[in-house]
């Protein structure tokens, strides 16, 4: 029963959350990318916080009654993860073969997907905003339970630990709270809906971010200095700053041309119809935004202290593998799309990731 109950999890989470998206209020708002079948812009209704909150509140007052413990997904994590495979292998399959063929192989389709604007019931559920908000709510369902066995269960509690569920947990809420932002990103813009956004979304994103504290939430304090640990939060700061002042300013200049973004004056390349931004974040380098996510990936890693624990570096690792291969891609998609322009672009902000190295 345990381990049906375990394999379960998911699905139970990810229809809860779905009803919550579907039943609270939310903004109806209009994207950036255009219908493949219609040339319309896309609008996509975004409640992703409030969705956020009430599912926290859910999962406490579960835990407060006794109806399911607060340490539930940690002790079940392993059969919730085969579950979310599952879910993920499903969907995937379902996302993919109920739009035509790109041209390309079935295995490529699979993997990369065929439709880049998957919407059901007129657009009331985009696909897109419903992965990453399944992702982001179970990711933080996660780190909820995974700090109550450590508090419940280890005596000498590690504060470098729980540094990394808070790191985790602002990692979610502010996603969530600048959803908004996100359907101007690489994301919305460029990636179909297959195996690499459905189940990286519902069974990767949700548990493999969480990663570190896997390996690290059974395990005493370290006793690093408290300095170092600051040093750390501190670290993960600053990798959001990169991340999510490039993408503030991106937004505001792909919404409002003119107008600055905290004392940055927009500054472009155009070729008369299409136009580059070149400063302020984007004159560091092409995707310091991707730089941000790599450092704060980092930051949760060392905050557990456990540096030898190989498991922690996972994170990072991937997401390195993951910045590298989408800024070729973003390469290649923006060469095609700005031709001259984009060679004029890539002589002024030379550095693709980390300025002054790559």
């Amino acid at each position: 029963m345990t381990i049906f109950l375990g394999l379960v999890t998911p699905l139970v989470a990810y229809a809860v959350i779905t009803l919550l998206h579907v039943v609270i209020p939310a903004r109806r708002r209009t994207g950036y990318v255009k219908s493949e079948r219609t040339g319309e812009v896309l609008k996509y209704r975004t409640n992703g916080r409030f969705v956020l909150a009430a599912s926290i509140i859910l999962w406490f007052a579960l835990g407060y009654f006794h109806l399911v413990p607060y340490v539930w997904l940690y002790e079940s994590r392993w059969w919730g993860l085969i579950g979310a495979v599952a879910i993920g292998l499903a969907f995937t399959l379902y996302i993919v073969l109920r739009y035509p063929s790109t041209g390309r192989s079935f295995f490529a389709d699979l993997w990369f997907g065929r439709s880049k604007d998957v919407q059901f019931r007129g657009g009331f559920i985009d696909a897109k905003v419903w992965f990453y908000l399944v992702g982001a709510v179970m990711l933080q369902l996660n780190v909820l339970s995974f700090a109550a066995f450590h508090l419940a269960n280890v005596k000498s509690i590690n504060p470098g630990f729980l540094l990394g569920c808070a790191m985790l947990t602002w990692f979610c809420f502010e996603y969530l709270i600048f959803e908004r932002v996100h359907l101007w990103t690489y994301d919305f813009i460029a990636e179909r809906v297959g195996f690499k956004l459905g189940f990286g979304c519902l069974a990767f994103y949700p548990y493999f971010y969480a990663v570190a504290l896997w390996f690290t939430a059974d395990l005493p304090n370290p006793h690093l200095p408290a300095w170092l640990t600051i040093l750390f939060g501190v670290l993960f700061l600053c990798g959001w700053v990169l991340t999510r002042g490039a993408n503030m300013q991106k937004y505001f200049f792909k919404t409002a041309p003119g107008r600055n973004f905290l004392w940055i004056k927009p500054e472009v390349l155009s070729d008369g119809n299409r136009t580059l931004l070149v400063n302020g974040f984007w004159g560091v380098s092409r995707h310091v935004n991707y730089l941000g996510e790599i450092i704060q990936a980092v930051a949760i890693a060392l905050a557990s202290g456990y540096f030898g624990v190989w498991e922690v570096w996972l994170y990072p690792v991937y997401y390195v593998a993951l910045m590298l291969s989408r800024q070729a891609d973003d390469n290649k998609v923006c060469r095609a799309k700005y031709g001259e322009l984009w060679d004029e672009y890539t002589k002024k902000v030379k550095y693709k990731i980390i300025p002054r190295v790559y």
